[in-house]
């Protein structure tokens, strides 16, 4: 197999969506969208760890049909260009993935947008008929971890890769990786990001990147 040159790594909430998430866009399907946004809040401030938010985020949408989560993946505030962005990179000869605290059931779907891989927590297939296991729920650290699997599976190093995000939960990342996009992001990226973009256009955040080889 040829040596991939790079690999770009992108965060989902906030980053590819636009000042949304995937747990707030599944839950706007629900008629939910208050209730997910206080969760929402109470795990920004620290208050709930990524297990407890999707525990409590489980009980919310004990009625969640594979229905709705494809309305709310198609419906949401995509950033534009993500396709194409996609597409280049690949032509290049370069690799791109997703790796998001999200669902994995939501996550999965960029696989069919040209991602090559899709990380997302491990919940139970939709609709729920099994518990979910904490375990399977990422945190912050398990993205740099996947970033290295990713890393040995395409044959790159850290120092190969590039990520792109918008908050708290990216920063581990930022901090591995030499090349960083802050995207429409908060402090606790924006201040130690390579570069950053405020925008709704996938291809203007990327082409920080492209530009500045």
């Amino acid at each position: 197999m040829t040596r991939s040159t790079r690999l770009h790594l992108f965060d989902l909430d906030g980053t590819l969506i636009h000042g949304s998430a995937a747990s707030v866009e599944i839950a706007r399907q629900l008629g939910l969208e208050r209730e997910i946004r206080e969760l929402e809040r109470d795990f920004a401030a620290g208050e709930l760890t990524p297990p407890g938010f999707a525990a409590r985020a489980r009980d919310l949408w004990d009625e969640l049909t594979d229905a709705h989560v494809s309305a709310a993946f198609e419906g949401a505030p995509w950033l534009g260009g993500i396709r194409e962005v996609w597409r280049d990179i690949r032509a290049r000869g370069e690799r791109c993935a997703v790796i998001s605290l999200s669902p994995d059931f939501f996550v999965s779907r960029l696989l069919a947008w040209g991602a090559d891989a899709a990380y997302g927590s491990r919940w139970p297939e939709v609709p729920f008929r099994e518990p979910l296991d904490p375990a399977g729920i990422l945190s912050p650290a398990a993205k740099v971890k996947i970033a290295d699997e990713l890393c040995a599976k395409f044959g790159v190093r850290r120092s190969d890769c590039v990520a792109y995000g918008d908050s708290l939960s990216d920063a581990e990342l930022f901090a591995a990786v030499p090349v960083s996009v802050a995207v429409n992001a908060d402090r606790h990226v924006s201040g130690i990001a390579s570069h950053k973009y405020s925008g709704r256009d996938l291809r203007e955040a990327y082409g920080l990147v492209c530009y500045g080889r």
